[in-house]
């Protein structure tokens, strides 16, 4: 191995992010589409060039800026010390619920980290190493990046690491709501998440140099759509 080269990540770890970026994973990522189903309709996102660019625009604009810049400090928090740093935890949580500008979005944030806490509490059994972290989650209460980064936070893997996973995830659930949403096919559907796959790294190491005072969440049209959402007929998506 060249002395330059990092470590391979050890399998367990490895596998351990491969299983949270599965939209199999049971916490009810794939009943939202963060929007899109609204911009299908009101915004003219109709095609699969349409779709990709608004893909990647979210990718840029509001998970790289926003969730993807917090799970970095959030992960960093949970391994920090024996437990953890739980006021930095909280401050991060609280950001999440604060940044939050419709109930539609609020209320995924909410139901998806709960869902998380409790997948993190079924696994984690017994384990009294790991357990006080997840009922101090449990008890935010919590927010999915937050969530997430816990999970991720119990594995070897780098931040960086921890950020492709979660945008991959992120991505393939995205890919499939507009699937499910419109006229596309499969094959189009690939090609959209090729589009993303290759910008992912850039998004993750763009996350990590963020500060926590740049930190941001201003996506007004995102805002909007969503709220237009809350009261979009005949929608197949809880946001």
């Amino acid at each position: 191995m060249r002395p330059d080269r990092p470590a391979p990540l050890p399998a367990a770890s490895l596998l351990q992010l491969i299983w949270l970026a599965s939209p199999a994973l049971p916490v009810g990522g794939f009943s939202y589409s963060e929007g899109l189903e609204s911009a299908i309709e009101n915004a003219g996102i109709d095609s699969e060039a349409a779709v990709g660019a608004w893909l990647l625009d979210q990718l840029h604009i509001t998970q790289a800026r926003g969730d993807m810049a917090l799970i970095a400090k959030a992960v960093g928090a949970w391994r920090r010390g024996d437990g953890g740093d739980l006021a930095h935890v909280r401050e991060l949580n609280d950001w999440v619920l604060h940044t939050r500008e419709t109930s539609e979005l609020r209320l995924q944030t909410e139901q998806m980290g709960r869902s998380m806490a409790d997948w993190l509490r079924n696994q984690h059994q017994g384990d009294d190493q790991v357990m006080p972290a997840v009922q101090c989650l449990a008890a935010l209460p919590p927010t999915y990046p937050v969530a997430f980064a816990l999970a991720a936070s119990m594995t070897q893997a780098p931040v960086r690491d921890v950020l492709l996973a979660y945008a991959f995830g992120w991505a393939e659930n995205m890919v499939q709501a507009a699937l499910k949403s419109m006229q596309l096919g499969q094959s189009a559907g690939q090609r959209i998440l090729a589009r993303l796959a290759d910008a992912i790294p850039a998004a993750a190491d763009h996350a990590i140099g963020l500060m926590d005072s740049e930190r941001q969440a201003f996506s007004p049209m995102l805002a909007i759509l969503s709220a237009q959402h809350e009261t979009q007929y005949s929608r197949l998506f809880r946001s």
